[in-house]
């Protein structure tokens, strides 16, 4: 549940978590890089994370195979005003204690390529990656990072160097003990293959100086780095597997027969498209974890079939897809339904522009299509109230958002207004709006009506798949395309991508408007390389302004991820990472 800054919670009129004023919480995340000793050799034991939807708006419920950044299927953010039952995560609760054993069935429309995250982001690899493998550090639900596989840590005071103390006797699923090597192997292989490529940039090496330490060198203080090394975004894999001079990012044992892992479960079975199941591993560093013997999920391309799935108990956990059946699932009052969790990926939708195209690279016409977009008709009637407008590129609950920038939306007869005073022709341009199948059609099909009320012809561009759209936006093949972004908790990791101009590099999520302004560049640079929170705030507030002002893309909302399980589902993911995170501490009760 979140609490104010006072310590009580924060609820909504009908008794729900307030997911916007929990959001908040970030701030805590950013304090914590700031005071930089508190963070320093944590007593706590592990924690579990992670947020709580599915969120609708931003991605394909049927997409196959592609997850090289965000989710496919569909993930938005609610308003404060949700069923009373939807924020009820705790009303799962039993009065007995931990129950060990049992399989629990989560299903989900993500088919991931493989299982390595170091080489591959995204909500497929991520949910079954994080049981497999561990990470240095755990992120909690006050964003303080917290020992996992690293039982304490140090940054130095000149912020140049952080030192993991490893814990002892820990060893991967095939008896051999995880040492500091495999640590410094993954941290170099996630830097020089990660499609987050600002995550571990400032790496320059990382030093060993016996088998439980890891010394993390810096060419600049680096404010990210815990959070980088939090589940979802460091695995720790085992240099004696991966470093046998094959190509690691199509290596065989990123998935299959041959994959080894460090975390709480071993890779029991795994069919492409269809079924991967996990089995406990005896021998995890943490005593009597994980509870549960069994993890299956399933992959499942009918959204109904899961919905389904919940409703009659066969289903005990997934990210339904789509609006109308979050709402459906609101109304039964057997499945718990939340909007908890996932609040570090801070999820933001919006209307991209590809700048090398003539009539786009004129600053009024995308300023005039902003003008004419309805921001509130988008959330509040196309998504069904489970997402919240938003004018920004860093999402309403980090304190890096500035809410006084230029949000546009006048109306269309301000755009047609203002086309007219540049002296543009609406009606000479054509355009052609791509968009992620199949769940944002109907988002696509309003920005064609409204391109076509300000005066200019306007089609759909009907990609086939996911796959097929993510090649054209990462080519360049497109005019305008909606899309939709993680901040991944820290601006440095999921925000600088898709502005440096360094970063327009032809893959997905990365610069794919082309956008390039020196100014910007400096202000992003400043602002990752400083630990100092209230310079930080300036330093993006100020990139903030300028991007408004220069219009590369159309904010249009934040995601949510609604999350729906069984009520016999404990511990549920619904910390800060929601399903991205280990699920060691999840049990069911009898």
């Amino acid at each position: 549940m979140a609490v104010n800054p006072g310590g009580s919670p924060i609820t909504t009129p009908e008794g729900g978590v307030s997911v916007r004023k929990q959001l908040i919480a970030l701030l805590a995340l950013l304090l914590s890089f700031a005071l930089v000793a508190a963070a320093c050799g944590s007593d706590d034991d592990d924690a579990s994370d992670d947020s709580s939807s599915s969120a609708s708006t931003s991605s394909s419920a049927d997409e196959p195979a592609e997850d090289d950044d965000e989710p496919t299927a569909d993930m938005s953010e609610s308003n404060e005003e949700t069923e009373a039952n939807s924020d009820n995560a705790d009303s799962g609760a039993v009065d007995t204690g931990p129950v060990a054993g049992g399989t629990m069935l989560i299903q989900s429309t993500q088919v991931p390529r493989h299982l390595n995250g170091t080489v591959q982001s995204g909500y497929a690899t991520a949910v079954p990656g994080t049981q497999l493998n561990a990470s240095p550090l755990l992120i909690d639900e006050n964003f303080e990072p917290q020992p996992y596989l690293a039982e304490s840590w140090q940054i130095s005071d000149d912020g140049l160097s952080v030192t993991l103390n490893l814990v002892e006797g820990a060893v991967f699923h095939d008896g051999e003990p995880i040492t500091s090597e495999d640590v410094a192997f993954s941290i170099t292989t996630s830097r020089d293959n990660h499609p987050f490529r600002t995550m571990f940039a400032p790496v320059t090496s990382v030093d060993t100086p016996d088998d439980l330490t890891a010394v993390i060198n810096l060419s600049e203080p680096h404010p990210a780095i815990l959070l980088a090394m939090s589940p979802g975004l460091l695995p720790i894999i085992p240099e004696h597997v991966y470093n046998d001079g094959q190509e690691i990012r199509e290596h065989p044992c990123n998935a299959g027969e041959c994959f080894v892992g460090s975390g709480p479960f071993t890779l029991a079975e795994y069919e492409a498209g269809s079924i991967i199941r996990l089995e406990a591993f005896d021998d995890f560093f943490i005593p009597e974890r994980p509870y549960l013997d069994e993890i299956i999920i399933e992959i499942v391309p009918d959204p109904a079939t899961i919905t389904l799935g919940l409703e009659n108990g066969t289903t005990d956990l997934a990210l339904p897809p789509g609006e109308a059946n979050i709402v459906r699932l609101q109304g039964n009052d057997d499945v718990i339904v939340t909007a908890e969790g996932h609040a570090a990926v801070g999820q933001v939708n919006w209307l991209e522009f590809n700048l090398a195209d003539p009539s786009l690279s004129n600053v009024e016409v995308r300023r005039a299509i902003a003008d004419g977009i309805d921001r509130e008709f988008l959330t509040d009637v196309l998504q069904q109230g489970t997402t919240i407008a938003t004018t920004t590129g860093i999402h309403q609950g980090s304190p890096f958002h500035n809410p006084d920038t230029e949000h546009y939306g006048a109306g269309v007869e301000a755009a047609q207004q203002r086309l007219a005073d540049a002296g543009v022709d609406a009606s000479s341009i054509s355009f052609a709006v791509d968009y992620i199948p199949p769940v944002q059609l109907a988002q696509a099909e309003y920005v064609v009506q409204v391109l076509q009320d300000i005066g200019f012809e306007a089609e759909l561009n009907i990609s086939p798949d996911f796959p097929t759209w993510a090649t054209r936006v990462a080519t360049g093949e497109h005019q305008m395309t909606l899309n939709n972004v993680w901040n991944w908790g820290d601006p440095v990791i999921g925000v600088h991508r898709s502005y440096l101009s360094t970063n327009n590099v032809g893959a997905i999520w990365t610069n794919n408007t082309g956008y390039n302004n020196p100014q910007v560049d400096a202000l992003l640079a400043q602002a990752g390389s400083t630990f100092d929170v209230a310079e930080r705030i300036d330093l993006y507030h100020q990139m903030q302004t300028i991007v408004n002002e220069d219009v590369p893309m159309v904010y249009l909302s934040n995601g949510v991820f609604w999350q729906a399980f069984q009520p016999r589902v404990q511990n549920p993911p619904i910390g800060v990472w929601g399903q991205l995170g280990p699920m060691h501490e999840v049990w069911l009760a009898e």
